[in-house]
């Protein structure tokens, strides 16, 4: 049978920040599959990339104060430490910013160009006119124009996963300066995926059961059909895909076309093969024939929020330039913290990748946590630190390490680090052992590695079984025992060499040290067909693995230390209002929110609330706004008539039982209400007015 040949990617991180513990969890899925189909016997090349281009590498570099080019640069310096300390194997490690990735993005723009699938149109586009420049899609923001969910980027809903053009966002705004946009006229380029020939190819691609998993398969069938919107509005399914971007733009200039340049996700997945061909190049290795390789087979490991461009896109794009498409697109999902919480580092519920290496937490301890929750599906995981420290300590000490610790001993003292022959028993438990490889062999190919630990541990569990009916620690206190004991001892040995090579795919670093403990060459798949054998010497057994402990998780997930200086530094007790400041946030951050100048013009109690009042307010829009605020133990109802106060107006509406709140007035109280009690609503000075916003 031939050598498999496999090309695996993970998805390309955007080189605007160091790798979070989502990158981590994909690479540690990638890698454990990577090494699984090595031990297999497969010949696998691994590679991943910065993704370097787009208008956000450009600003946040001008921010910084440095070109483009040395600001993806020294993101990139920092990434070895994260794959190193993860042991993530990774052959090459390259940039989308680069040779490469230039003459392959352009190539393929040739190609489609060629196929009759590349056309131009002047089309409206955004421009922020007070920063001077087209806005990239990622820098506009507006409600959907499908599902309505708020402050959605201009070309993809993160609620509902709608595909849209940024002129269809609902009430836009510039993420950069919060100003509304202006549309203006400019060419640009479109990849035709609503020609035939696409709709055809993607809809054989994406629903034949080889390429994605179902639930995939599923969510990418919703955009080839005309389909209602929540609004009433309809979709007329796959739609052309602008590929172009104005100048200034830090990117991959379009051939023949001044001053134009490839949007990002054009030439981001293309970096996929520019690694490879840097890397295969590196060696002396031809590209183009390893491509044309038929027998050669492409996955690429990505998360849930980029399903669109592998699987639509990218397929798409390599299908119609003549090149190999990909065998399987393994989507994951996200990874929470504690049931589910989303993860925040100022409220001590981040995982930050760095900070659990310099605890000298055990890379391995998540490598397995997450292998044993990882299912080949496109499901959320979560983390949860009790968990955790349960399943690493009871698995990985108190089942898997323990079955060794409680055998080598005897063999190094009574046998001279020999093994002996297995007797009948011994013979039974490690067959069964042995049964279990294609099994286990089956759960990693189709990425189910929550189904091939639960198989080993199980493997695990039979085998202390079998230790504590022969009690080695009491055999060896008998006379005349030896030889027993010997066989015990050997037959405990042999079954924790098998765990081991089931294990190696996720726990690389242990199984290294177990196979210089064991004195065998490195393990592989196959290796599980065999046993040591009598006579056999092994090494000296040292203590592979510590368990976690309470302090290494409470320091893990403790929120950063106040700033040096602060009140909150010097005393707790300080804190103003009687609580931590939040997280930071940035400009942009503050502009999602739309705060107004508003008049009261009514005011009433709540019947049935002893809490709420509701207001009636005048926000500049030519009608009144029915807003209830929790105030009403600060305030009589004939107080606030005809004053003016601040409201967010672009809060989402919120049904309540007593009607519709359509907003929310500000006000100030102390974090302790029973020790300062109090409740102060905001405000303006004389002279503002209705509808003003509020900067």
């Amino acid at each position: 049978m031939p050598q498999r040949k496999i090309f695996v990617t993970t998805a390309l991180p955007y080189a605007n920040g160091t790798f979070h513990i989502g990158h981590i969890m994909e690479y540690i899925q990638a890698d454990t599959w990577v090494r699984f189909q090595r031990m297999m016997g497969a010949a696998v090349n691994f590679v991943g990339a910065d993704d370097a281009h787009g208008a956000p590498i450009m600003i946040a570099a001008e921010k910084a104060g440095k070109t483009p080019e040395q600001f993806v640069a020294d993101i990139a310096a920092g990434r070895k430490q994260y794959l190193d300390g993860f042991h993530i194997s990774h052959d090459n490690w390259y940039s989308t910013q680069s040779p490469e990735n230039t003459v392959l993005a352009q190539a393929i723009y040739r190609d489609l160009k060629a196929a009759g699938l590349i056309e131009t149109r002047t089309i409206e586009q955004f421009y922020d006119p007070q920063k001077g420049m087209f806005l990239p899609d990622r820098f506009i923001k507006g409600e959907c124009p499908r599902c309505h969910a708020k402050d959605q980027y201009g070309d993809n809903c993160e609620v509902c996963g709608a595909v849209y053009a940024p002129t269809e966002l609902i009430n836009p705004y510039s993420a950069l300066s919060g100003a509304r946009p202006e549309l203006r006229q400019s060419e640009h380029f479109f990849f035709k995926l609503s020609d035939a020939r696409c709709v055809a190819f993607l809809q054989d691609w994406t629903q034949n059961g080889r390429h994605v998993q179902p639930e995939v398969a599923n969510k990418v069938k919703e955009w080839f059909t005309v389909r209602e919107n929540p609004d009433g509005s309809t979709s007329e399914g796959l739609g052309d895909w602008d590929i172009s971007r104005d100048a200034p733009y830090f990117g991959i200039e379009i051939p023949d076309a001044p001053g134009k340049y490839f949007y990002v996700w054009l030439d981001a997945p293309v970096g996929y093969l520019a690694s490879l061909k840097n890397l295969l190049e590196k060696r002396g290795e031809d590209y183009e024939a390893y491509m044309a390789d038929a027998n050669l087979e492409q996955y690429h490991f990505i998360g849930k929020d980029i399903v669109t461009f592998h699987t639509l896109f990218w397929p798409a794009m390599l299908k119609f330039s003549g090149r190999k498409t990909p065998d399987r697109i393994c989507v994951h999902g996200f990874l929470t913290v504690n049931n589910g919480e989303k993860m925040s580092k100022s409220r001590g519920t981040g995982l930050d990748p760095l900070k659990y290496l310099a605890l000298q937490m055990n890379p391995e301890w998540l490598r397995y946590y997450l292998a044993a929750k990882l299912n080949g599906r496109n499901e959320d995981i979560d983390f949860n630190a009790e968990d955790f420290m349960a399943r690493v300590n009871a698995d990985l000490v108190g089942k898997y390490v323990n079955i060794a610790s409680r055998a080598a001993g005897f063999l190094a003292k009574r046998f001279d680090g020999r093994l002996g022959a297995v007797s009948a028993d011994g013979r039974e438990l490690l067959s069964a052992v042995a049964a279990q490889r294609e099994s286990i062999a089956q759960s990693y190919e189709v990425r189910d590695f929550a189904r091939a630990v639960r198989e080993i541990m199980l493997l695990a569990d039979r085998v202390n079984v079998y230790v504590d009916a022969n009690k080695p620690w009491e055999l060896a206190k008998q006379a005349g025992r030896e030889a027993r004991l010997q066989d015990v001892c050997s037959t405990c040995i042999e079954a924790f060499r098998l765990l081991t090579i089931y294990l190696k795919p996720v726990l690389p670093q242990l199984a290294a040290q177990v196979e210089g403990f064991l004195q065998v060459a490195p393990f592989t798949f196959a290796d599980a067909g065999t046993l040591l054998g009598a006579g056999h010497a092994i090494g000296t057994f040292k203590h592979l693995i510590q368990r976690v402990e309470t302090k290494q998780l409470d320091a893990l997930f403790e929120p950063p230390a106040p700033v040096a200086g602060s009140a909150a530094a010097a005393d707790p007790a300080a804190l103003p209002g009687g609580e931590a400041v939040a997280e930071t946030i940035t400009i942009d951050d503050f502009a999602k929110v739309d705060l107004r100048i508003a008049r009261i013009v009514a005011c009433e109690a709540v019947e049935g609330s002893t809490k709420l009042l509701r207001l009636t307010l005048d926000v500049g829009e030519g009608r009144t706004r029915n807003v209830f605020s929790g105030i009403a133990s600060a305030y009589q109802p004939e107080q606030l008539v005809g004053k003016l106060t601040v409201m967010v107006a672009n809060l989402a509406p919120r049904k309540m039982k007593f009607g519709l709140s359509e907003g929310m007035v500000l006000a100030a109280s102390h974090a302790d209400e029973k020790a300062q009690p109090g409740i102060f609503i905001l405000e303006p000075w004389d002279g503002a007015q209705p509808g003003m916003r509020v900067r």
